[in-house]
């Protein structure tokens, strides 16, 4: 008998202090917004263990289709910690990665809307261009751009 087995991953969460810098910023890289909502009531706290809760979320989605995050911004409860300056090599979930079509460009883009190179585009191999960016509120990014056969 086969075992229970996840089907996909639906979502990584980033909780943020402005919906609609996050919004713009994840537009720039190409993510669409999918929607956005109030979650709120006691339902909801019983979900995440913070009692009643007043929650602006908002779904962005990749190209496609595929991947989403879920950027929400918590008026009640207010946020209690502030990870968002822990370097690359700290405990626990720290960034998202995406493929992008020209590394340059987009990085180019993004340091005009306020991003920062935390180190340098470097290239590994002849497989891919990496970079990690500081992006809205200082949230870690990872870019990859693939080499050869994209």
């Amino acid at each position: 008998m086969e075992k229970n087995k996840v089907l996909r991953m639906d979502n990584v969460g980033i909780v943020v202090e402005s919906l609609d810098k996050a919004i713009s910023f994840f537009e720039e890289i190409g993510l669409k917004l999918e929607g956005r909502a109030a979650v709120e009531g006691e339902w909801a706290g019983r979900v995440t263990g913070l009692g009643t809760q007043n929650v602006e979320i908002a779904m962005m989605v990749t190209p496609d289709g595929h991947s989403r995050l879920e950027l929400s911004r918590f008026l009640n409860p207010p946020t209690i910690a502030d990870h968002r300056t822990a370097p690359v090599n700290a405990l626990g979930y720290l960034r998202v990665m995406f493929t992008v079509e020209d590394i340059e460009e987009l990085v180019s883009r993004l340091l005009k809307h306020g991003a920062q190179l935390v180190g340098e585009v470097v290239q590994y191999e002849n497989s891919y261009k990496l970079c990690y960016i500081r992006g809205s509120e200082g949230l870690l990014i990872g870019l990859a751009e693939q080499l050869g056969n994209k």
